[in-house]
Order: C-alpha cells, then structure tokens, then sequence
C-alpha cells in the first residue's frame, strides 16, 4: 500500500514537472474496478447478495433498482443524491415529480449499507452501492453483467432541478436529453430497453391509448384501457413490457416493431425516425442489445461523478453524516 502511494506521488510529481496539474488529479482521482480490494474486499458480494435477496422477494424490483440508479446519475450526476431526505437544509429529490411515489428501492440500498457499514464502516460510498445494485439488479432479471469501476463519493446537496427525459417526449427531445449528459442515440436506445423490466402508472400512457393514433396497435390500447380507466385510477399499472414483463430480454423492441410501446417516448424510437435502425437491430438480436446496454450503463454510471476529497462517504444513504 505504501509502495503504491509513493508511485502515485513520484508520477504526480514528475507530471506536475511537466505542467500537467490536471493529469496528475485525473490520475489520483480516476474511478477503479479494484478501488476497494484493499479496504473492503467482500463490498461486491455484500451487495449482489442484498440485491438478490431484494429481488427474489420481489421480481419488479430489478427494474425498480436500474431507475433508482438512472434517476441518480442525471440529476447532478452519479451521487446518491437520489437517496437523501428531507431535512432543513435538504431538499429531498424523493418527493420531486418524477420519483413522488414512483422510485422504489432505497430500502434495499441502505439494507446493502448497513450491511457494508458493519463490514467495513466508512469505506463504501452510497453512490458506488447505486451503481453495483442496477448491475446486480440487471443480472438477477437475465440480463448482462459488466464490470463497474469504482471509488465514487457521496453528494452533501440534492436537487429538485429534476432533468429527467419525459415519458411524453419526441424523439428529437429524448436525443437533446440525453446529448446533455454526454450520450448518443447509441447510448440512449439501449437505455431505453430497460423498459424489458417494471411497470408505469396508468396517467403516463392514458392520452396514448385513448388517442385514436396511428402509432398504436388497437388491440394493444384496448387491452391497456381496461386497467386504465380515462377518469380515474392515475396509480394503475402496467407492465412496461406486455409479453416478459420480469424478465431482461428484448422483447420491447420487438414490441415497438408492432406499435406496442406502453409510453409514448418508447413508441417514438420506432416511429420513422434516426432510431428505427438500431430499435430494428435489437429486436433481431438479443446479444446486441444486451452487449451495448452494458456499454450505456458503464457510460451512464460514470456522469459527473465525485472523487478524489470530493463529497463525502455517507454512513446512513438518506442522511448527511
């Protein structure tokens, strides 16, 4: 360990002689697969078994957990300030529009750190248990693993500037959303295949299937509308995947092949624009989409992150310590 710091210091030192200060704090403060091997060597196990536990408990909430992540890294990054709560000097992410009554699983991240924090307190940072959890989540629904580099530290602010791409926008909107936080329509489609999993509440999708359009399968909204009322049950669900709706296929592509995308932002990827292609290319290969949404959520775990000194290791996720 020693040895090692010492190299990391000389190298530092030998770039800050040739006036590169910023490469030098890339290097100190890169994100790591191995960043805990040496002060919590078990924190991956301990977190694939609360996630596997979670879900065999209940099966939506692999897809409960890949949202709680995605609703983290775009809103000021991958910091856990998704999980905070409302206090006097925090304004809670939880209670803003997008996740009021909708985002699930901060129980079984902060079960994971309770766990970690017992094994290793102070070490494991709530933002990494994010990240390690929709990977973990991914895998327990039959979907792909990958590695997820590490060493991302806690946020000490949230915020209820809420940039959440909208379940109403066309394609145009989703790719400028997306665009902002550095992700190409290659990022977002498979991105967008998490839809494979979970469930949306019936006021998401009602104009889409009351609407007489041309986008959609009749049969498919006649089927939604039974469970979707036009004047009531807003909280109603359906699942976001007809056919396999627990299980990480690519089932909604071949889905919106046949105009049977439950939210008008899926739908609007097969819809005559730059997207057909690559929605086209899914629905005939699994291992494709499966292959490049691992890639998009390595890209996406890795938005803005905070390292280095840097924010902080929380020792409760919902609290400041």
């Amino acid at each position: 360990m020693a040895s090692h710091i010492y190299t990391t210091a000389l190298s530092c030192l030998l770039l800050l002689l040739l006036s590169s200060f910023s490469q030098c704090q890339a290097q100190q403060q890169q994100l790591s697969p191995t960043f805990y091997d040496n002060t919590c060597p078990n924190a991956l196990n301990i977190i694939r078994d609360a996630v596997r536990q979670a879900v065999s408990r209940e099966r939506r909430m692999a897809a409960s957990l890949i949202r709680l992540h995605f609703h983290d890294c775009f809103v000021q990054g991958c910091d856990a300030s998704i999980l905070l709560d409302e206090s006097p000097t925090i304004k809670s992410e939880k209670t803003a529009l997008p996740n009021h009554a909708s985002a699930r699983g901060y129980d079984v991240i902060e079960a994971a750190k309770r766990e970690l924090e017992k094994a290793c307190p102070g070490i494991v940072s709530c933002a990494d248990v994010l990240s390690v959890a929709a990977r973990d989540a991914t895998v327990a629904a039959g979907g792909p693993s990958w590695t997820v580099k590490l060493g991302r530290r806690d946020s000490t602010t949230a915020s209820r500037n809420i940039d959440l791409p909208s379940p109403f926008a066309n394609l145009d909107t989703l790719i400028s959303s997306f665009a902002t936080k550095g992700l190409n329509t290659r990022d977002m489609v498979p991105l967008s295949g998490a839809h494979t999993l979970g469930q949306a509440q019936c006021f998401l999708f009602r104009d889409r299937i009351y609407g007489n359009r041309t986008d959609i399968d009749a049969g498919f909204a006649s089927t939604r509308r039974r469970k979707c009322p036009k004047d009531t049950g807003n909280g109603n669900l359906a699942p976001l995947d007809l056919v396999t709706p627990n299980s990480f296929d690519n089932n909604y592509y071949k889905n919106l092949l046949q105009k049977k995308g439950l939210l008008q932002s899926d739908q609007v990827l097969f819809s005559g624009g730059a997207t057909d292609s690559i929605v086209s290319e899914y629905a005939r290969s699994s291992r494709a989409f499966q292959e490049d949404f691992a890639s998009a959520m390595i890209k996406m775990s890795e938005i803005q992150p905070l390292t280095g000194q840097n924010g902080i290791i929380r020792k409760v996720c919902g609290a400041l310590n």
